[in-house]
């Protein structure tokens, strides 16, 4: 999800980003993780084959005197063998500006392939590439400076090792953005179940790019509540690490349901 920032960020130390990422990481074994909707760090999961994973979410980003509101976010995601992953993302925008009327347009549809090449086991650790392409749409979205001029492929790589109850999911890759900067993203994810139906996490994720040297790192924590087959509730709030203002965000959330088709017992997933 490195679309989501790419309209907003600012400069950061890359030192301070990774000291934070480290910080987070020590204290994994001690908080309450498994990335994928509704938080930016992608994990290395995939449905399982022909299974459909289907997130539908609203996503409020907040700033200083703007807010950017994906209204709704569309994560589409089908299992082809056990470990292949195709995916489909895009979403309805409404930007709004001080003293400018509200814009709304497509956001760029975002396609992926997830290979999760490594899996030792439910209980140990696995790895996953996740290459995605974004790409306009054939609207006006671009003229309205409510997406970006280019195409842009994200090449990142996850990892995911249980710990106990706690689940550890990092990822971090490289992009390169046509007609625009290249840049970078990093996530951390760390939680476990609370109850059979219950769980929690923390997430700490950064994106940004090389030169100029920006980012925007954020911190926030939220959810899932199984409700009943095929039914999964998804839940985070959270901020940006520096002060609100224009290009750091005093709020970022995920409000939204999950599908899991075809529908079967949470304890046969």
């Amino acid at each position: 999800m490195a679309d989501n920032f790419e309209c907003s960020q600012a400069k950061f130390s890359l030192r301070s980003t990774i000291l934070c990422c480290l910080l987070l990481l020590a204290a994994s074994a001690t908080s309450l993780g498994q990335g994928g909707p509704p938080y930016y760090t992608n994990d290395p999961g995939t449905p399982g084959n022909k299974n459909w994973e289907i997130n539908f979410g609203y996503m409020p980003f907040l700033y200083r005197g703007q807010s950017i509101s994906h209204t709704p976010d569309v994560d589409i995601n089908f299992g082809l063998g056990d470990r292949i992953q195709l995916t489909y993302e895009s979403a309805w925008l409404r930007v709004h500006n001080p003293d400018r009327p509200v814009k709304y347009g497509l956001e760029q549809d975002q396609l992926g392939v997830k290979w999760r090449f490594y899996d030792s086991g439910e209980d140990r650790m696995a790895f996953s590439i996740f290459p995605q392409l974004s790409v306009n749409n054939p609207n006006h979205a671009v003229r309205r400076d409510i997406t970006p001029p280019g195409a842009s492929l994200i090449l990142p790589l996850e990892f995911t090792k249980k710990v106990g109850r706690v689940h550890v999911d990092l990822e971090a890759g490289y992009q390169f953005v046509h007609l625009g900067y290249d840049g970078w993203l990093t996530g951390l994810v760390v939680g476990r179940d609370l109850t059979k139906k219950l769980e929690l996490d923390s997430e700490f994720y950064a994106a940004g790019t090389w030169r100029p040297s920006y980012a925007q790192p954020t911190f926030d924590v939220g959810g899932r509540y199984k409700l009943h087959p095929p039914l999964i509730l998804l839940f985070m709030a959270g901020r940006g690490f520096e002060p609100a203002r224009s290009n750091q965000p005093s709020f970022i959330g995920y409000f939204g349901i999950q599908l899991l088709l075809p529908p079967k017992p949470f304890d046969q997933e």
